[in-house]
């Protein structure tokens, strides 16, 4: 078994947005006229998952029954203000060392995919504003999928993709690894079959480290080649 593809999570891997996030799901709470945020909700409930099943939970535990189209206009709501609050920032919050981590990565001939909750809107302005989208020919986003992590789908669906975009790659899901910075998305990628990077952005290293197969406080800690090493072995 070798090592053929690396998968990136996006939200607290790629771009440190959560005060952001945070800050839209308060607004949108306020504005459906139901009690705000209460201390740590968000970590439980939104962390490592997608807007959609974040917004569902928080709404229907405040006894509010949605149907899931208005679910969809919620959160393309959210997706409208974050896209603003990015507008508003000269320099995007983009967590150090990617930039490095994505060459090493292409430098070894390893495919790239990223797979997120977040919405392709979001991902895509992102990416192109740090000129990053043509490094990921595979982004599996959470209006790609119907289930959230901490559910397999979203890798799954990497792996078919990548696949199609790469015919001759033949890829297995115990050829990937994952990068991911919370608990859902650590189980996410080990129920599709792949070993995981747990970066410490998000949560304590010693949370991610109970979890993932290697753990890192930052990207520019990860030692790829031995990575690789272990994964042929």
């Amino acid at each position: 078994m070798s090592l053929k593809a690396v998968l990136f999570d996006f939200n607290g891997v790629i771009i440190n947005d959560e005060p952001i996030h945070k800050r839209l799901i308060k607004e949108i709470l306020i504005s459906e006229n139901v009690t705000g945020l209460k201390p740590g909700e968000f970590e439980k409930v939104c962390l490592g998952r997608g807007d959609r099943v974040c917004l569902q939970e928080l709404l229907n535990s405040r006894g509010r029954v949605i149907h899931e189209e208005y679910v969809t206009q919620l959160v393309a709501k959210k997706a409208e203000l974050y896209i603003q609050e990015l507008e508003k920032l000269d320099k995007l919050p983009l967590f150090s060392g990617v930039d490095d981590l994505i060459f090493q990565i292409r430098s070894k001939d390893l495919k790239l995919g990223l797979v997120s909750g977040a919405i392709r809107q979001e991902i895509e302005l992102v990416l192109e504003r740090a000129k990053l989208r043509d490094y990921f020919p595979v982004i599996i986003a959470g209006d790609d999928i119907t289930t959230s992590k901490p559910e397999p789908d979203g890798y799954r669906f990497a792996v078919q993709s990548l696949n199609q975009q790469y015919p001759d790659l033949n890829l297995l899901p115990n050829q990937c690894l994952a990068i991911e910075d919370t608990p859902a998305g650590i189980q996410a990628a080990k129920r599709a079959g792949m070993q995981v990077l747990g970066v410490a952005n998000t949560y304590p290293f010693h949370m991610l480290q109970r979890q993932a197969n290697w753990t890192v406080d930052y990207l520019s800690d990860l030692e790829l080649e031995r990575v690789m090493e272990i994964f042929s072995t």
